[in-house]
């Protein structure tokens, strides 16, 4: 098996129903659940305009050496609906991953739910105007080889967050996580509490009657020193 140039053809998915759950929740919502710690890093973000503000799929994964894009065109050809591709790229800004060409066949003839790019993308001027959740860290016109190696549907990291084929991907107007996909059901049902409970505490702030008394007892247990004073210098 060569390791680096290898295509899987098979994932393990979630179940639809919890995914389709998920995409109803903000992001923000879900990440508080798992600890803060499952966000992408924010130099990947949306660069079109989708109406369904929040995205929901199974996790197609693309590890592409800097700057190549052979390994993304095999992930073009086994993409299915219901689909986010989430592509790693070595951290590389210089040469554009896709473009208008690329997008189109996924979004009008493949129809996933998006993609994650980390790396630039270009022809934005069209591509920005899309119904069709597109993250990328930028736009550059420099185009991408196609030469190889890289992987589909392995391990990757995107953003810094570990994503494995099939993990579930929620994306919105904040950004991006990853929740793995054996522990989909148990992060929905406390990420359902979280998002009732948000709701009542915005309600709340908006009318004044939030009990703010958390902050100086927390600040008094950091040790935190209130002066009576202004600073002098």
């Amino acid at each position: 098996m060569p390791v680096g140039k290898r295509i899987f053809l098979k994932r393990e998915l979630a179940n639809k129903e919890t995914i389709n759950a998920l995409g109803e929740i903000p992001a923000a919502n879900i990440a508080d659940v798992m600890e803060r710690n499952c966000a992408m890093n924010p130099r990947i973000h949306l660069v079109s305009s989708p109406k369904n503000k929040v995205m929901a799929g199974s996790a197609l994964t693309v590890k592409v050496r800097s700057g190549d894009n052979l390994a993304l065109h095999a992930a073009l050809n086994i993409a299915k609906e219901g689909d986010v591709i989430v592509v790693s790229n070595e951290g590389d800004n210089t040469r554009a991953l896709m473009g208008e060409i690329m997008m189109a066949y996924l979004c009008y003839y493949k129809k996933i739910v998006g993609i994650i790019l980390d790396g630039p993308i270009r022809d934005i001027g069209e591509i920005g105007t899309w119904d069709f959740h597109v993250y990328a860290t930028g736009t550059t016109p420099g185009g991408p080889y196609k030469e190889g190696p890289g992987e589909v549907n392995v391990p990757i990291s995107c953003g810094e967050i570990s994503v494995n084929p099939g993990d579930i991907i929620v994306a919105d107007e904040d950004g991006i996580i990853v929740i793995p996909k054996r522990d989909a059901e148990a992060i929905l049902v406390e990420a359902k509490k979280v998002q009732a409970n948000d709701s009542a505490k915005a309600q709340a702030a908006k009318t004044g009657s939030a009990n703010r008394d958390w902050v100086t007892k927390l600040l008094e247990e950091k040790k935190f020193e209130f002066i009576d004073d202004v600073y002098k210098y």
